[in-house]
């Protein structure tokens, strides 16, 4: 009698569709960051979508080790963390000039601005990248 053997289970998959999701995400927190600045009732989607995106990113990472997907994720999660210290560096130089030289709600528009920006190029590039199957950078 012949042996049998089982068919090789097949490859893991990374989870592409988490990836996707997560960039969508990012994608409504960048645009909504850029148009909540007028609407107060719309900061806080920008802030569940960007948090939730990380979380999911983080969580998923691990499902994505070797694989062109993990390096979304972890450009991704460095895109959430540089955004979120940039954010916070705007808020204090805004304050502290403000109150010293009446002149931080401009200098603290112009690097939320800049930051907002540099999130979307960040969204965008990745994603353009994601649709080739294309890995990223590992150095954020």
């Amino acid at each position: 009698m012949a042996d049998y053997l089982p068919p090789a289970a097949p490859a893991a998959q990374p989870p592409i569709t988490a990836a996707l999701i997560v960039y969508a995400l990012f994608a409504i927190a960048a645009i909504g960051a850029v148009v909540s600045s007028g609407l107060v009732t719309f900061a806080p989607l920008v802030v569940i979508a960007g948090i939730v995106g990380v979380i999911i990113a983080y969580v998923k990472r691990g499902e994505a080790r070797g694989t062109w997907v993990a390096s979304h994720f972890d450009w991704l999660i460095a895109t959430f963390w540089w955004s979120l210290l940039w954010d916070v560096v705007a808020l204090v130089i805004g304050i502290l000039t403000f109150w010293i030289l009446g002149l931080g709600i401009l200098l603290g528009i112009l690097i939320l601005a800049a930051t907002s920006i540099w999130v979307i190029y960040r969204v965008v590039r990745g994603y353009l990248a994601f649709k080739d199957s294309q890995p990223l950078p590992v150095a954020t």
